[in-house]
């Protein structure tokens, strides 16, 4: 199996990265947090135009029709920089919903301009993330649903906003599209821990200790190298995954991904000291987007017992893996 990305995959990282670097994610995130989505819709656009909001629709509703891989890069670079809302959702999950239904024809030119949409998935992601942004908002319960937005819960995250979701017409039959959302999600988590990775080095560079920076130390370098590893050890399962899509294998990768990024967090944290707990640091901004996408999309015990019962069945109950 080859793991490596092609030119265009770097180059789709690229653009990504060069666009979210100019566009002031923090501030974004921090007008999200406090009620004002414009500043995320107008960045949502402007993924929309680099061709970002339309990677999963398909070719015939103005998107790109791009696989897996290719929604593995982009979200990489997505939690890179902490871009706020519901992009697993908009993105990935709601599109592979629509594309076999009629209401696709409706709803996926918008989605590939860059509306933002939501949707729930019970049992495991029960609340749909920032419905009262959304211009479609569905729940798969016994079909795939138009929603309303019920109750509100708040996360950990404060740029994250959780509904509950009434379901109202039916659109139809589809795959629920749930181990897409996983793996989506693990790969945002391996960008968040890439972007602690990066915040706890230049801090490690600038902060001073008796006289010398303190990523001088052994002990800190020491820390840093081992979260590295642990995010460069997750990175191929993240991609394998990707590739094969067997939910056993996206169990993995999500488990693998969420570890690294906790690892991150808890590493840069203790790099930056007590000026990493305060909410006026940027520091803040990934933390706790870790925690929530920690337990987003299935919590780890039970990615952990998917995997277990895949390897611990008879051959011939093995999922095989899925053609492409």
């Amino acid at each position: 199996m080859r793991f490596a990305l092609g030119d265009e995959h770097r180059q789709l990282a690229r653009t990504l990265h060069d666009l979210l670097s100019s566009a002031d994610v923090p501030s974004v995130a921090r007008a999200w947090a406090g009620g004002e989505p414009e500043p995320g819709l107008t960045l949502y656009a402007r993924l929309a135009e680099v061709g970002v909001a339309g990677l999963a629709v398909p070719e015939r509703f103005g998107g790109l029709g791009a696989g897996p891989v290719e929604l593995v890069v982009a979200f990489d670079e997505l939690g890179h920089h902490p871009v706020p809302g519901p992009l697993v959702e908009s993105v990935a999950v709601v599109p592979a919903l629509l594309a076999g239904l009629p209401a696709g024809e409706r709803w996926l030119p918008g989605l590939a301009g860059g509306e933002p949409a939501t949707v729930a998935l019970p049992p495991h992601t029960p609340f749909a993330l920032d419905a009262d942004v959304a211009t479609v908002f569905a729940v798969v319960d016994g079909g795939v649903h138009l929603a309303t937005a019920g109750r509100r819960h708040d996360s950990v995250d404060p740029a994250r906003r959780l509904f509950e979701a009434e379901p109202g017409e039916r659109l139809g039959d589809a795959d629920a599209a749930f181990d897409l959302g996983v793996l989506c999600a693990a790969a945002q988590l391996l960008g968040l821990g890439r972007g602690l990775l990066d915040l706890a080095c230049v801090h490690a560079t600038a902060r001073r200790q008796f006289g010398r920076p303190v990523g001088a130390f052994q002990a800190v370098k020491h820390e840093l190298a081992d979260v590295l590893v642990a995010l460069e050890l997750a990175r191929p399962l993240v991609h394998g995954a990707a590739v094969t899509g067997t939910p056993a294998d996206v169990s993995a990768a999500r488990v693998a991904a969420a570890e690294a990024a906790d690892r991150a967090a808890r590493v840069a944290l203790q790099v930056h000291g007590a000026v990493g707990y305060t909410r006026e640091h940027d520091l803040g901004l990934w933390l706790t987007k870790v925690r929530a996408l920690r337990s987003a999309w299935g919590t780890q015990s039970w990615h952990r017992a998917r995997v277990l019962e895949e390897i611990t069945a008879p051959a011939s109950q093995i999922t095989a893996p899925a053609s492409r």
